[in-house]
C-alpha cells in the first residue's frame, strides 16, 4: 500500500535526521564533558534547546509517523499505546531539562528522568509485541533488539543507583543505538513490504489466505499435493 510505504520512508528520514543532529550536538558541546560518564541529557542541558533536544523531538515525530501504517496493518492497541508512550516520554524529556551535572535534582530533573525511563522501557516491549506481526527476519531482529534493550536498561538502572554511575553514559548510548535500530527495522519493513504482508488474526485461521496476502518474493515454494 503506497500510504504505508510513505510512512516508512518518512520515518526512516526522521530517524536519520535525528541521528545526524545527535552527533552534531555531541560535537558542539564543551570538550570537558565525558560521554562515558555523562548521559545524553547531561550534554543536552549544556546547550538547552539545541540540536540534541531537537533530535529527540524529531525521533518522537518519526515514531508517530509509523502509527497510521501500523494501525492499518492490524497492530494491537497495547503495542500502539506503548509506542505512544515512547514518543510522549521522549518529547517530554526534550522539553523538560534535567539538572546541570553535579547539582541536586529538582522537580524538572525528576520529570525528565521518569519520562526517559518510560520511553526506554516502553519501546522494547512494543518491539517484542510487534515482532510476530512483522515475521521472518524482521521479527527475529525485533526480538533480539528488544531483549538487548531491556538488558541495557537494567544495566543503566544498576549504574544509576548501586553502580555509582559507572560508565552510565556508555550504557545509555548503547541503549539508544539499540532502540533506534529497533525503530529502523519497523520503518524499513513497512517501506519494503508496503504492509500487505503483516498478517491480521483472521488470516491465521486460514493459512491459504495468509499465503496469498504475502508478496510473491516472500512466499516459500511448497510442493503441490498429489504431484
Amino acid at each position: 500500500m503506497p500510504g504505508n510505504r510513505s510512512n516508512g520512508l518518512l520515518a526512516l528520514g526522521g530517524i536519520a535526521l535525528a541521528a545526524v543532529l545527535a552527533v552534531l550536538g555531541h560535537l558542539e558541546v564543551n570538550d570537558d564533558l565525558n560521554p562515558w560518564s555523562l548521559t545524553v541529557s547531561d550534554f543536552a542541558v549544556s546547550d538547552r534547546g539545541g540540536v540534541i533536544d531537537t533530535a529527540m523531538a524529531v525521533l518522537a515525530a518519526a515514531t508517530v509517523v509509523l502509527l497510521p501504517a501500523l494501525r492499518r496493518a492490524g497492530v494491537g492497541r497495547l503495542a500502539t499505546a506503548l509506542l505512544v508512550a515512547w514518543s510522549a516520554g521522549l518529547l517530554s524529556a526534550a522539553m523538560v531539562p534535567t539538572n546541570e551535572p553535579g547539582l541536586p535534582m529538582d522537580t524538572a530533573a525528576y520529570v525528565h528522568r521518569y519520562a526517559s525511563v518510560v520511553a526506554f522501557v516502553a519501546l522494547p516491549i512494543a518491539g517484542w509485541l510487534l515482532a510476530p506481526r512483522l515475521g521472518g527476519r524482521a521479527g527475529g531482529w525485533m526480538r533480539g533488539l528488544a531483549l538487548t534493550s531491556l538488558v541495557l536498561a537494567g544495566a543503566m538502572v544498576w549504574s544509576a543507583y548501586p553502580g555509582d554511575r559507572l560508565l552510565i553514559g556508555l550504557v545509555e548510548r548503547l541503549l539508544i543505538l539499540t532502540e533506534v535500530a529497533l525503530l529502523t527495522v519497523v520503518a524499513g519493513t513497512l517501506l519494503r513490504r508496503g504492509t500487505g504482508e503483516v498478517a491480521v488474526p483472521r488470516l491465521r485461521e486460514h493459512p491459504h489466505l495468509a499465503e496469498l496476502a504475502m508478496p510473491a518474493r516472500d512466499r516459500e515454494l511448497t510442493p503441490v499435493r498429489g504431484a
